[in-house]
């Protein structure tokens, strides 16, 4: 199965414009669309998708915890049914808009500091779980790929949901396989490191940590980050990469 690559897509919010979705959409397989607690707002997911549509690109809902000043990068104290509750009220508002676009939605990604809460508390991700369990269709949740992978797929099972592992391809890998912290010097790769780790990834299903260790991990999609043109260069030649 060919490496796909995801990006976080419609991020504007009225008259404030984020990233350069046109330019990244005809590169990538999965565009993870903001619902509106982060960032978005019904014009602009309409507009998204409509775009995704055209490009034939598979649509995922990025829901958020509520904070549009902060655009999710927040930690939310919010208990289970309220984690329930927002995951459903995002994912439907998303997937009752992708279907009036004739779209499918397939996944869920959650956004920022939500995602962070996710990979790190067991709490949140279970609720998060057994919200999609709970949603009227099949959804599948994508999350980071880490060396817990087997712990979160039989998470997973429980709830019968399906997951897709995703590794970043600007990111710095530190021993544990978690990102490094931006605030440690390297945590994000320039443009060569960037595509060398892509290629490992595609070719080994690997990553080299800070500390240069290997890590073997079960990876089924790539994320890319295609916020100004340097980003969308470096998305178009990981696309060429990959294609060959």
């Amino acid at each position: 199965m060919p490496m796909l690559l995801n990006c976080d897509l419609g991020e504007s919010f009225g008259a404030w414009s984020m990233g350069m979705d046109e330019h990244v959409m005809p590169h990538i397989d999965q565009a993870n669309v903001a619902c509106g607690f982060h960032a978005g707002d019904p014009l602009v997911m309409q507009k998204t998708l409509r775009m995704a549509k055209e490009n034939n690109v598979q649509v995922g809902a990025h829901p958020a915890y509520p904070d549009l000043m902060g655009f999710g990068r927040r930690s939310v104290h919010a208990s289970a049914n309220e984690i329930h509750a927002l995951i459903h009220y995002q994912l439907a508002a998303l997937d009752g808009m992708a279907a009036c676009a004739g779209i499918e939605l397939a996944y869920v990604k959650p956004h920022g500091a939500l995602y962070n809460d996710m990979m790190a508390k067991p709490s949140v991700r279970q609720a998060i779980m057994k919200a999609i369990a709970d949603y009227y269709r099949p959804v599948k949740l994508m999350l980071q790929a880490t060396p817990e992978a087997e712990n979160h797929r039989q998470e997973a099972e429980h709830y019968g949901i399906e997951l897709l592992f995703e590794a970043f391809a600007d990111r710095c890998y530190d021993d544990d396989g978690k990102l490094l912290s931006r605030t440690k010097p390297g945590a994000v790769h320039n443009r060569e490191k960037m595509l060398a780790q892509v290629r490992q990834i595609a070719e080994d299903q690997t990553i080299t940590t800070v500390s240069g260790h290997t890590l073997k991990l079960q990876i089924d999609t790539i994320c890319v980050h295609g916020d100004n043109i340097e980003g969308v260069e470096a998305i178009r030649e990981i696309r060429e990469m990959l294609s060959k």
